[in-house]
């Protein structure tokens, strides 16, 4: 009677696609119910699902192929390309600061491991398609293993009498050692090293005083009569772009105003400012002094309010040319985007999404929301088209044939960086036409956790149909032994250089560490161990370049030893 449900739910060698969409979420519903499970301070989130994964495939579960191969490959684009559109403002403002030096450090260590990699092919006589794939599961990069398996997929319709082993079971056999091999790095360094996490964190907040400040508001009297008579335009020369002043209230009179460019200051005027607290402090210092006058943030007729840049016309304007003083009195003192505060320049060209903070007249701020869009709703609707046009210009980038001479076959870029790559050159750019860079946080996440969850599950069944049979016949901890060198050797590198010679904190260092071995469980284990946020940081600035570089040293690899 329940025939039909025991083939459902039981493994068989031929699947169906019910049968097929069943393993695939079992292996997912089990694998985020256990990756929510806390060892200590440890969790393997989203990356448990490979391994209950591995676990069904070697009960005898499958995945009928085509659906495997859509599956693995379309869970790798979502994932990529929701990092990219995260994670790329702040990956390219960091090269203006601390980024550059971290982006060298991780990408050196990248490079460390495939040189490693490759003096094992020589010496150990196992096939680079092994090696690639116990590289990638000691490194914990998903990216990479998906690379090297399109270019071995293009090798084979090149050459179609040849056969190439399969670099997903070193991963599988390796991945569960790179994950504890961060882990415990993490734990040894702080330990050898006497790391104070209090410590640590004091001196990272020292050497941020004077960098990246949030803007912030200030009041003031003026009170030096060498400025008297002077324009607010004066004062932008005088002082930079850096101060807003956004409000401004005369001597003696309660009504408050948004001042024009022209407006010129009299003595004991009280003036509102927006900037970053050092330009404040030197302005005020030299201008007045602080106020305390409670009225001009009290006006019944002058607001603050946020307009969302949502109308299509408004894109890509830059705040000159919607001209919102002249047009509607309004002043805006920031622009908030994908969480960054950014000084509103005349220059600064607007991006979907982007928020305005506006001061004047309510019904000034309602009029002026009508021209530039100012519909939130829209902002947590999914917009498909865009969202689909940017994958679908990743796909086209990653699979342009690039020639190369000596090499066998053309090299692409792949699904992996493909996507990734477009989806940062659009959260930098602000979009194409209708593609913008803007998709709200809980959706992004969404796509990640979905695309990552889809990959594991179908590596994981494909790599656990006879995972135990390989682990013996490839001699197993002969790949977790090589494994480890090429986990740890990069690793304890990479804490000698940069703790000794580039002086970088620790707390940023556990992120690098992560970062480079792209590893979202030792990110979240290090957190919680330091009881800080910081590692995110760092790990954020030099992800999607860890990534292109892994993506790239594995098809390399592929395409010059295979």
């Amino acid at each position: 009677m329940f025939d039909w449900l025991t083939s459902l739910l039981f493994p068989v060698e031929n699947p169906s696609i019910g049968q097929s969409l069943i393993t695939i979420m079992l292996a997912i519903g089990t694998g985020v119910f256990l990756g929510r499970l806390k060892f200590g301070k440890i969790t393997f989130g989203i990356s448990a699902v490979m391994f209950t994964g591995l676990f069904l495939g070697h009960l005898g579960y499958r995945i009928e192929e085509s659906i495997l191969d859509f599956i693995r490959d379309f869970g790798l684009i979502l994932f990529v390309y929701g990092i990219g559109i995260q994670v790329g403002p702040s990956f390219f403002s960091s090269f203006k600061s601390e980024g550059l030096k971290f982006n060298i450090l991780a990408v050196s260590t990248v490079f460390l491991s495939g040189i490693i990699t490759f003096i094992l092919y020589l010496t150990t006589g196992l096939s680079i398609e092994n090696m690639v794939g116990i590289m990638s599961g000691s490194v914990t990069n998903t990216p990479g293993l998906g690379a090297a398996k399109n270019t071995i997929a293009e090798l084979k319709d090149s050459f179609p009498g040849r056969t190439f082993d399969d670099p997903a079971i070193g991963y599988a056999i390796t991945y569960p050692l790179g994950v504890f091999g961060i882990i415990g790095s993490i734990i040894l360094v702080k330990v050898l090293l006497k790391i104070e996490t209090v410590k640590e964190m004091r001196l990272f907040r020292m050497s941020k005083i004077n960098c990246e400040n949030p803007l912030i508001p200030r009041k003031m009297r003026v009170t030096n009569e060498a400025y008297l008579g002077k324009s607010i335009e004066d004062l932008q020369k005088e002082f930079g772009e850096g101060i807003i002043v956004s409000r401004i209230k005369r001597s003696g009179q309660k009504e408050v105003v948004a001042p024009m460019l022209e407006t010129k200051l009299s003595l004991r005027d009280v003036l509102m400012l927006e900037g970053k607290e050092e330009d404040l402090s030197n302005f005020i210092q030299k201008v007045g002094r602080l106020s305390s006058d409670s009225f001009i943030e009290s006006d019944s007729e002058i607001v603050d309010k946020k307009i969302y840049v949502t109308n299509p016309k408004a894109v890509h304007k830059k705040l000159s040319q919607l001209d919102l003083y002249n047009t509607y009195d309004l002043k805006i003192t920031r622009v908030f985007r994908a969480g960054r505060e950014i000084l509103p320049r005349p220059s600064l060209e607007l991006y979907y999404g982007d928020v305005l903070k506006v001061i004047g007249k309510e019904d000034a701020i309602n009029e002026a929301g009508k021209i530039i869009g100012n519909q939130e709703k829209k902002l947590v609707e999914p917009d498909f088209l865009s969202l689909f046009g940017g994958l679908f210009l990743g796909i086209v980038l990653g699979s342009i044939p690039i020639a190369i001479p000596s090499l066998p076959v053309p090299l692409k870029l792949g699904f992996a960086a493909g996507p990734l790559i477009v989806a940062l050159l659009i959260s930098r750019y602000g979009g194409i036409k209708f593609i913008h860079s803007y998709i709200n946080n809980g959706a992004i996440h969404f796509m990640k956790d979905l695309g990552i969850a889809l990959f594991f599950a179908a590596v994981g069944v494909h790599a656990g149909d006879g995972f135990y049979d390989n682990f013996i016949a490839f001699n197993g901890w002969t790949f977790l032994l090589y494994g480890s060198a090429i986990t740890l050797i990069p690793l304890f590198t990479m804490v000698i250089v940069g703790r000794f010679f580039l002086k970088i904190n620790f707390l940023q260092l556990a992120g690098i560490m992560s970062g480079a071995y792209t590893d979202p469980a030792a990110l979240s284990f290090s957190t919680n161990y330091l009881d800080s946020d910081i590692p995110i940081q760092s790990y954020a600035q030099i992800y999607p370049l860890v990534t292109i570089a892994r993506i790239v040293t594995a098809s390399m690899l592929v395409l010059l030893f295979a």
